[in-house]
């Protein structure tokens, strides 16, 4: 197996829960609750904050960002 697959695996997950937790913070911040919108809209919210969370790695670096998300190159 490709070590960097399993790098890749880790650090999309890693990037898709930390967008749902923003999206879950976003509805809050809206005083919504999830169950005010539908699958569609919600997947759309947290599409937007993985475009967010993406456009900060390619500003800050990608080691820079796996170390905030704490996913270790070789653990």
């Amino acid at each position: 197996m490709n070590p960097f697959s399993k790098v890749n695996s880790k650090f999309k997950q890693a990037i898709r829960d930390k967008a749902i937790q923003r999206a879950e913070t976003r509805i809050i911040l809206a005083k919504k609750k999830p169950e005010d919108f539908t699958g569609d809209e919600l997947e759309v919210i947290v599409q937007e904050e993985e475009a967010k969370i993406y456009s900060t790695i390619k500003e800050k670096g990608v080691l820079a960002v796996l170390a905030v998300l704490g996913i270790g190159i070789f653990g």
